[in-house]
């Protein structure tokens, strides 16, 4: 039998010319968890979330077998990691046509198998469908693998597999779990690795929020994640991988399917692209040394519903993160020195102190604490909510989200789900499709798209969206009923529950005049337009935005190089400046204390909008 796979030495020599150019910008001269970051901030911008059924065709692009058996060829065979034998034919095979749900024995179909098992993010979009790390297997393997984990196993063997896998009992040196692990043949233990490694890079603000090692019974405990952001595995399953990937080198294959993944959804494996940035970020020696505490813990501005916490860093130079506690209890944690709290309860007095960890995940003592008490009321909106829903023909599926709650939200709690009708007997019910999970942070004044990838709308394109996806979430025909979720609570809803809504064909934008979000739909708060319309989606229009100015008055308009206001200014606590689009250009804290004015000197000339305080005005730059 012929293998086609090409030497490490050659690959060496031309893995760093397989990404674009530009692609991992910012990336030179970081190390550690940092490079770990930047890399996530890479490959999860603009990415093309398909549906998991598009799955089985996209396989014929990104898993056809042309390096073992069938060479480089024109071929329909899929390579299945899990049955592959690279020194001699395989026992079966497979084309994209043999997707099967269930199977009692080996080479009767193949299943989409999550290498990260779908339960640890609750089967949501976009892990459900990221092609990175869901691969074509054969069907008995993926059921008997379960959400065990891929690990070295003992001599306790419960199922060997024809291409001589297996499933045994752990034998993971220091690592606690003893229970039963898939553990793969040597020629793709590398290629399991670095899917692994991507997953923990592409979705490292979510790790902490899915479901993870839990340490009730380390013996029966099938996750490895340890629910940190920045290291993702326990120690001793990151030194596997580790092993793994060096003794399993990047391979022409995986470089072959990393460039098809990217031409699909937008994104790459930075660990085939340039394998030694695992070493880079993983291979360190934490001291022991709990670091200093952080200093100045401050609030620097409290609404009704957040507040702003701000503090100096701590003096130890390996610190790689701050906890955040409220009232005593964990609550969240930033890798800055500044961090917003919202949700919070109008009236309601709280007390936050912040904790250092380093790379040992080591905690500081406690910063100072401080007291903050949120107002009664004040002008900003309660939390996000949709201002726009696009149910077009065919796949014209669009909904836009704005932010007016007065600061900078994080996207990492929120997601897009929808319900929907099964009228099979014998219960016909109603259920929830898998979620889209937002990422990332929405400014405030800032309004985000997310698209169906497939649509054709004449006024909006995927290159505009902020996301995209195919899911269940960008999949309602207008009899569904579609909500905006905060963790597990519906912040906002369009249609009605367990009823067949009449909202197909028709594009609805919220009026001006709703100034919350509810979580029951009212028609009254909607414009009605003709099916497919899209006009000004993703862009605020100034009556949108610009309200309750009264208490300030700005000059000249237009103006040259300086803004001067006049009012109650010496009390603002921050101001902004965004273009016409809502794209945040400048912002000051306290501007007022030591004087009247605000520089423009370095605007393009256009239309702008000063925001004071949650309050806009619209002025012209010369």
């Amino acid at each position: 039998m012929k293998k086609f796979l090409f030497s490490a030495v050659f690959l060496s020599a031309i893995l760093s010319a397989q990404a674009p150019a530009g692609y991992y910008d910012g990336t030179t001269g970081l190390t550690g968890y940092a490079l770990k970051t930047k890399l996530h901030e890479i490959i999860s911008a603009k990415n093309i979330n398909w549906h998991y059924g598009d799955l089985p065709n996209y396989y014929n692009q990104t898993d056809l077998d042309k390096y073992y058996d069938h060479g480089p060829g024109n071929t329909t065979i899929l390579l299945d990691i899990y049955s592959e034998i690279p020194s001699g034919p395989d026992n079966y095979e497979y084309t994209s046509a043999n997707l099967i749900s269930t199977s009692g024995a080996e080479g009767l179909g193949y299943n989409r198998e999550h290498a990260v098992p779908q339960s640890t993010f609750n089967s949501n979009y976009p892990m459900y469908s990221d092609l990175h790390f869901v691969i074509p297997t054969d069907a008995r393997i993926n059921q008997l693998r379960n959400n065990y984990p891929y690990g070295i196993g003992n001599s306790t063997n419960h199922y060997n597999f024809s291409n001589t896998s297996r499933m045994s009992n752990s034998a993971i040196p220091n690592y606690a779990y003893t229970n039963r692990v898939y553990e793969p043949i040597a020629e793709f233990r590398g290629d399991i690795a670095r899917m692994l490694l991507y997953f923990a890079v592409r979705y490292e603000d979510k790790l902490p929020s899915f479901n993870t090692s839990t340490n009730i019974n380390p013996a029966m405990d099938r996750s490895a994640f340890d629910g940190t952001a920045e290291r993702a595995f326990e120690p001793g399953y990151i030194t596997m991988l580790l092993q793994w990937h060096q003794q399993d080198p990047v391979s022409q294959r995986e470089i072959d399917r990393n460039n098809a993944v990217f031409n699909i959804q937008n994104n790459r494996n930075p660990f085939v692209d340039n394998p030694q940035w695992i070493n880079a970020i993983w291979l360190q020696t934490p001291d022991n040394v709990a670091p200093q505490a952080p200093l100045n813990l401050n609030s620097t501005f409290t609404g009704a519903n957040f507040t702003n916490l701000s503090w100096s860093p701590s003096t130890s130079t390996d610190v790689i993160g701050y906890n955040i506690f409220q009232n005593g209890t964990y609550l969240t944690t930033t890798k800055s020195t500044a961090v917003i709290i919202d949700h919070l309860t109008a009236s309601t007095t709280y007390n936050y102190t912040v904790k250092a960890y380093d790379a040992g995940y080591l905690l500081s003592p406690d910063s100072n604490s401080v007291s903050v008490s949120t107002l009664a009321t004040d002008s900003n909106v309660k939390d996000l909510y949709i201002t726009k829903y696009i149910e077009g023909t065919g796949d014209n599926k669009a909904i836009e989200i704005v932010n007016r709650t007065g600061h900078e939200v994080d996207l990492n709690n929120y997601s897009i789900r929808v319900q929907f009708y099964n009228s099979n007997p014998p219960t016909p019910t109603y259920y929830y499709g898998n979620s889209f999970e937002l990422e990332g942070k929405i400014a405030n004044n800032q309004t985000i798209v997310i698209l169906n990838p497939k649509a054709s709308l004449s006024c909006y394109t995927n290159s505009s969206a902020d996301f995209l996806t195919a899911g269940d979430a960008l999949n309602f025909s207008g009899t569904q009923y579609v909500e905006l979720n905060y963790k597990s609570s519906t912040v906002d809803a369009i249609g009605s529950r367990f009823v067949s809504n009449s909202l197909g064909d028709i594009s609805l934008y919220r009026k001006n005049t709703v100034t919350q979000p509810t979580t029951s739909y009212n028609s009254a708060e909607w414009d009605s337009f003709p099916v497919n319309y899209c006009q000004n989606a993703g862009s605020l229009s100034l009556s949108d935005v610009i309200a309750g100015n009264e208490e300030f008055k700005i000059y000249p308009n237009p103006v040259s190089d300086y803004i001067s206001v006049s009012g109650n200014i010496e009390n603002v606590k921050t101001a902004q400046i965004l273009d016409y689009s809502g794209n945040l250009i400048f912002t000051e804290n306290n501007p007022f204390k030591n004087r009247k004015n605000i520089s423009v000197q370095n605007l393009s000339s256009g239309i702008y909008m000063l925001i004071l305080d949650g309050k806009t005005f619209k002025f012209i730059k010369k």
